[in-house]
């Protein structure tokens, strides 16, 4: 498909559900992240895979709508059928209510997605009222519920995050971010802080709940054999640049940019 077609000419089609149309963002001279254009479709898990530096964080950061790109524009399709919206064209109250509803965003630092006084239920309960719920038997259900799926003591319900560790808090984070169904997730970094066994089994959930959801995910992660298990298709990026592109299992075991191999081999040598 022609990566210039506008989303919205695309009605009674198979469309994107995110669009990323040359989007930029600079620090003064240095380049954040440049000239970045894809779309994910509905379902589709994309990683982006880099060094520390290489603006994989920056662009998650332009994509999810905390920080305003310099250039080009970031389009979502809300609700199935609907119209895009230019999420930087809307106002900052409305932005702010499609990161709490339609779309969830996984922090690298947990205690930056958690309201720290509060109780573990409260917060995954929160994402529910902000889609409307007011059962409060239901919100407690669903959020005890949330807690044992990512491996949290039911009985720990009433605990504030900073009583828990910070794999945790991770697995919290998760637990809040997913309670409410959104149509999208970004995550950067989303098994930090994990011990090996936790993180399989964590990884494996989140396979299953991208694919039985229909979820649309783009995760941020330097880790090429998590990108390899949750993703289907990578960009790798440096110095700010997409410099490869395509299905994971391609990029990875036959990667053709010179820093991309470098990065394989790098993983390959350990």
């Amino acid at each position: 498909m022609n990566a210039l077609v506008s989303p919205n000419t695309l009605k009674g089609a198979l469309r994107p559900i995110l669009s990323a149309r040359s989007v930029s963002r600079f620090y003064g001279e240095r380049i954040g992240c440049a000239d970045v254009s894809f779309d994910l479709w509905p379902g589709e898990v994309l990683g982006i895979v880099g060094e520390s530096g290489s603006g994989k964080s920056t662009l998650l950061r332009c994509l999810s709508g905390i920080d305003r790109p310099d250039a080009g524009e970031v389009l979502f399709e809300a609700t199935p059928g609907a119209d895009f919206l230019e999420i930087f064209d809307l106002p900052e109250q409305d932005r702010r209510h499609l990161m709490r509803t339609a779309w969830g965003i996984v922090h690298q630092n947990p205690r930056d997605g958690l309201r720290m006084d509060v109780s573990a239920g409260g917060n995954v309960g929160e994402r529910l009222m902000d889609r409307g719920d007011r059962h409060y038997g239901r919100i407690r259900e669903a959020a005890t519920e949330w807690l044992t799926r990512v491996e949290i003591e039911a009985g720990r319900i009433d605990d504030r995050p900073r009583q828990f560790s910070g794999g945790m808090q991770q697995r919290l984070q998760i637990a809040r971010v997913l309670v409410s169904n959104p149509r999208l997730v970004f995550m950067d970094e989303p098994t930090g802080g994990l011990d090996v066994s936790v993180q399989a089994r964590l990884l494996d959930l989140l396979r299953v709940l991208v694919r039985d959801l229909g979820l649309a995910a783009i995760i941020v992660t330097h880790d090429l054999a998590v990108a390899r298990l949750l993703t289907d298709r990578l960009m790798v990026m440096k110095d700010g640049r997409v410099v490869e592109t395509g299905l994971t299992d391609q990029v990875l075991d036959d990667p053709q940019h010179a820093y991309t191999q470098l990065l394989t081999s790098a993983v390959l040598a350990v």
